[in-house]
């Protein structure tokens, strides 16, 4: 039997928040999704909004699972996360073929399942007996899932099956070098996984407070976009990838400026490091 641990009295109910980040991750996918209809890929940048916006929710939801004592269990929710996102992902991608316009949906729909399930295992099959086990689960597989298609949206600039598992190189169409192929999609794994886990893990204790946590969670995703912008160099036009580094580095600066001013604002004390002095002789 868990018992609950509350791990601090949040300004925005969690349903509110997962709102929020579902529907800018949503929106953000779409606003991407119409620069592939036109073809263009500089839009390709609202691929890291949609993966901030799903790290907020998740962010929300790992606090809400964590705070019936399993703190430990935060790399593990992260991973699961990431590794339900990616069955969701693979299987809505190929749903890109009968119409790109429904592959967001999808994804969250399939990953929204496949967390169901993996929640029910965790409760009934494992024993865990944690209230909301299931359905914080079924939450991270769709955090998973959004994340990975913004980051892969920043890198390749679709959504669609062909955009991620092809490449052209030379005018010849290869899937060796390709997101999937090259395994660039561990990467993007990797780095969402985390930005899910870091915020709560570092901000965790008594004096936790939401905006705080938030904010780190809205840094860790713009730092995770600056490393798939960089990827995307290989993948989509030259103004694409500068846009979406660009985007990036703007985004990383001012939220982790925001979170230091937070982090001040919460310390008992702030003490500026200085460099040890020299022994004396």
């Amino acid at each position: 039997m868990s018992v609950k641990v509350e791990a601090s009295h949040d300004g925005i109910p969690h349903d509110k928040v997962m709102v929020i980040g579902a529907v800018i991750s949503l929106v953000s996918l779409y606003i991407a999704i119409i620069g592939t209809v036109i073809g263009v890929d500089y839009l390709a940048f609202f691929g890291g909004f949609a993966a901030v916006g799903a790290l907020i929710w998740g962010n929300s939801t790992i606090k809400k699972l964590c705070s019936y004592g399993i703190g430990t269990g935060v790399p593990s929710a992260g991973m699961l996360a990431f590794g339900s996102g990616v069955i969701a992902l693979l299987f809505a991608a190929t749903l890109g073929g009968i119409s790109i316009w429904i592959v967001p949906v999808a994804g969250l729909i399939i990953a929204l399942i496949v967390g169901l399930f993996l929640g029910w295992i965790s409760n009934s099959v494992l024993n865990m007996k944690i209230p909301v086990m299931t359905r914080s689960i079924a939450e991270l597989a769709a955090v998973g899932a959004l994340a990975l298609m913004g980051l892969g949206v920043v890198a390749t600039g679709t959504v669609g099956f062909t955009g991620i598992a092809t490449i052209e190189i030379l005018g010849v169409t290869v899937y060796n070098a390709s997101y999937l192929g090259a395994g660039v999609i561990a990467v993007s794994f990797m780095l969402g996984a985390i930005a899910l886990q870091h915020p709560f893990n570092a901000c965790l204790g008594p004096g936790e407070k939401q905006d705080r946590t938030n904010m780190l969670a809205i840094e860790c995703g713009f730092l995770s976009m600056i490393i798939m912008a960089v990827i995307s160099f290989v993948f989509v036009s030259l103004a694409a990838a500068w846009i979406s580094l660009i985007v990036a580095i703007i985004g990383w600066f001012v939220s982790y400026v925001k979170y230091l001013a937070l982090s001040k604002r919460d310390a008992a004390a702030w003490l500026d490091a200085k460099p040890f002095s020299d022994a004396e002789e």
